[in-house]
C-alpha cells in the first residue's frame, strides 16, 4: 500500500501539502494527522485517494506510539511524508506559561522527530521527507524565543537527516517559510504578551505557494527550501553576528 502521512493535516501549510501530494502523487491512501477530527473528515471527502483520519494529539507521547503501532499493522510503503504540525507563541520567554513552552517544545521537536523516527523504516527510494521548520530558525529571535530555538533545532535535525538517509535514496528538505496566511498569527497573539511581535505580515504568502515551492525543492534535491525572496534574505542575515540580527530584529518587530 502506497502512501503520504502529513501532520499538521487540519488546515494552513499541512492541509496544502495533502491537495498537492493527491495531485502529485499516485497513492492508496492519505493519512491526515491532527486533533481536529471533523476538518480531516471534511479533507478527506475532497481527496482522489483515500484520506485516512487519524486523529491525534501530537503534543501527547502516546499519540507517537499510536502512529508506530498503526504502521506496524499496516505494514505501508511511504512515498511522502510531511511534519507539519507546529505553533508559535509571541512574547518574552517570561511571558510564556510553562504549558505554551512545553507544548512547542513537544509539538515542534519531539513531535516531528518522533513521527520521523517511526516512519523511516517504510521509507524507500524515491521517498520524500519535508520537516516544516521556519526562516525563525535561522536566528535567534527576541519576543519569538522558543518558537525560534524549536525551530532551529528542526532545521539542523532535517539537515543530518538528510546526509542519513541519502544512501537510501530517499529525499530529505527542510521547509523554512516567513510568513504564511494560515492560522499561526491568530494563535501566536492568543499570549499574555501577543502584541510583541507589530503586524509584519502584510507580505504573507500562501500555504499553497509554500507546498509547491517546498515539493519542487525536494524534488530538485536542495537540503533547505526557503519559499521565497524573505526567507532567502534571512537565511543570508544568519551569516551576519547574532548581536547584529537580533538587533534588527528588535526594530523590525515593534513595526
Amino acid at each position: 500500500m502506497r502512501i503520504a502521512i502529513v501532520t499538521g493535516a487540519s488546515s494552513g501549510i499541512g492541509r496544502a501539502f495533502v491537495r498537492r501530494l493527491d495531485k502529485a502523487l499516485v497513492l492508496d491512501e492519505i493519512w491526515l494527522i491532527a486533533r481536529r477530527e471533523g476538518r480531516l473528515r471534511e479533507l478527506s471527502e475532497e481527496l482522489r485517494a483515500k484520506g485516512r483520519v487519524v486523529p491525534l494529539d501530537l503534543t501527547q507521547r502516546e499519540s507517537v506510539r499510536a502512529l508506530q503501532d498503526l504502521l506496524e499493522v499496516e505494514q505501508p510503503r511511504i512515498k511522502a511524508l510531511v511534519c507539519a504540525a507546529g505553533f508559535g507563541k509571541f512574547g518574552a520567554a517570561a511571558d510564556l506559561t510553562l504549558a505554551e513552552t512545553d507544548d512547542m517544545i513537544d509539538l515542534n521537536c519531539r513531535a516531528a522527530a518522533g513521527v520521523t523516527r517511526v516512519c523511516i523504516p517504510y521509507l524507500e527510494p524515491g521517498s520524500q521527507v519535508l520537516e516544516v521548520a521556519s526562516c525563525a530558525g535561522f536566528q535567534p529571535l527576541p519576543h519569538m524565543n522558543v518558537y525560534a530555538a524549536t525551530k532551529a533545532f528542526l532545521l539542523r535535525y532535517t539537515r543530518a537527516l538528510r546526509w542519513e538517509l541519502a544512501p537510501r535514496g530517499v529525499k530529505v528538505t527542510a521547509v523554512c517559510p516567513c510568513w504564511v496566511k494560515t492560522e499561526f498569527e491568530q494563535v501566536a497573539r492568543d499570549s499574555e504578551n501577543g502584541a510583541a511581535v507589530g503586524r509584519c505580515t502584510r507580505l504573507a504568502q500562501s500555504p499553497q505557494t509554500i507546498a509547491a515551492w517546498a515539493l519542487t525543492a525536494n524534488r530538485l534535491g536542495l537540503a533547505v527550501a526557503t519559499c521565497g525572496p524573505l526567507s532567502l534574505a534571512m537565511r543570508a542575515g544568519s551569516k551576519l553576528p547574532s548581536c547584529a540580527v537580533m538587533a534588527a530584529w528588535e526594530g523590525i518587530r515593534r513595526i
